[in-house]
């Protein structure tokens, strides 16, 4: 059987989450970096696998597939993995779809464009920092992750139910990028600080080995600009 062909790049929230999650579900991969710091996302080779330029995509056995929870779904449907990640039971299904669903526009949209906002455009582009837009996308990211600490995480012990699931590898790589520009989300909210432990305890050690390269960007910003500065 030929062995799933992982494209991807740990700077990435997304490819961070599949390689925890191929890890520790024991699903056999090849990885493929794509250097995205030398553009080779924007590459014709590259083209060919992915026309929107972007990671992760896996190549399953010529079949190939974009966007992490896609892939995350297939994966749990194609290959033999626990049944907590993506469970067959309809209910506990649902549970996991809903937070997947919400997170595109909440999570995953707030956290990403706070980081892009105020650390990787102005560097890649040569511009200042907008403050003010950094300040409103701060308060949206706020607004959204007082709703994990108080709704997503009430009476729960992982985001979709009692058991860890695809939704929680999908939330801490996008809430921890926030740490890259110099914020930190679980300051303050005793629910997300204690789920972050929960879920990273369970995902080591490849949860530290996923975010080695992260934690070289928190600490070259940490020396720049001084510690983690929360503004709640």
């Amino acid at each position: 059987m030929a062995k799933l062909i992982y494209y991807h790049n740990l700077l990435s929230q997304p490819s961070r989450a599949l390689y925890m999650f191929f890890k520790k579900a024991e699903v056999p991969f090849e990885g493929k970096v794509v250097d995205l710091l030398k553009g080779e996302q924007f590459t014709a080779e590259f083209e060919a696998i992915n026309p929107f330029k972007k990671v992760p995509v896996i190549n399953d056995n010529g079949f190939f597939l974009i966007e992490s929870i896609a892939i995350l779904r297939y994966i749990c449907r194609t290959y033999n993995v626990a049944d907590h990640w993506y469970p067959k039971d309809s209910v506990k299904q649902a549970q996991v779809d809903e937070y997947l669903e919400w997170q595109h526009t909440n999570t995953r949209a707030d956290c990403a464009l706070y980081y892009l906002h105020k650390v990787l455009w102005p560097v890649m582009n040569g511009k200042p920092v907008n403050e003010q837009r950094v300040a409103q996308l701060e308060k949206k990211m706020i607004t959204t992750l007082d709703l994990i600490e108080n709704i997503w995480l009430k009476n729960k012990t992982f985001l979709s139910g009692n058991e860890i699931s695809i939704s929680d590898i999908i939330a801490i790589c996008e809430i921890d990028q926030t740490k890259m520009a110099g914020f930190n989300p679980y300051a303050n909210r005793p629910n997300l600080s204690n789920w972050k432990m929960r879920t990273a305890t369970y995902l080591s050690p490849y949860y530290e080995e996923a975010n080695e390269i992260l934690e070289i960007h928190v600490a070259k910003y940490n020396k720049k600009y001084g510690k983690l500065n929360s503004h709640i």
